[in-house]
């Protein structure tokens, strides 16, 4: 279902509390699964929004010494210039573009489905007009704080750049905080209010 034409067990869903009319699909990052995500949107959740949380396919990393884990697509490298696992990245936006669709065979329309992730999270074909809220630590020891400026400037040149949020916590390394998860919540019920 989820990644590079491995299998991955179904994603980890928190149902809407009533009629759904709104999804959230979150990707997890490298070496987690789905679980703990759904856990904090069970939370932070509204009411008529599901929030799915799909689980990467184990395969080998480069960066870690080729170890198997859970991973969208393979990672070379944490540099600015390192190679990207290009065929990988296009082969999980694939399978999370499916995850879209079944939502949308499930009723709810494309443009009440958010789309979120954790450090790795492929994207492609990214609509000019889209908000993007992107969060990052201060203390971040993984992913250090200037890729995370850099990426936020990589998006202003693929969308509007007055649609890009970039919002700090300090004291917080690669994980999240109730602050970003507020943060997340205010940013999730904005786009996808109550329609009923």
């Amino acid at each position: 279902m989820c990644g590079n034409n491995m299998s991955a067990p179904l994603p980890a869903v928190v149902p809407a509390a009533r009629k759904a009319t709104a999804a959230v699909i979150f990707l997890h990052g490298l070496g987690d699964t789905g679980h703990g995500w759904a856990e904090a949107f069970a939370g932070i959740r509204s009411a008529h929004i599901k929030y799915i949380c799909p689980h990467a396919p184990v395969m080998p990393v480069t960066l870690n010494m080729n170890m198997a884990m859970p991973s969208w697509f393979n990672i070379i490298g944490l540099s600015p210039d390192s190679l990207e696992d290009e065929p990988g990245i296009k082969q999980a936006a694939e399978n999370v573009k499916a995850l879209i669709e079944q939502e949308v065979k499930n009723g709810i329309p494309s443009n009440r489905i958010i789309l979120g992730g954790f450090s790795q999270c492929p994207i492609s074909g990214v609509n000019r007009d889209i908000p993007i809220l992107q969060c990052h630590g201060v203390l971040d020891p993984l992913v250090p704080l200037m890729f995370g400026s850099l990426t936020v400037e990589r998006l202003k040149t693929l969308v509007n750049p007055a649609n890009v949020t970039f919002k700090t916590y300090d004291g917080m390394m690669h994980s999240s905080c109730q602050e970003e998860m507020m943060d997340v919540k205010q940013f999730i019920d904005k786009l996808l209010p109550p329609i009923d």
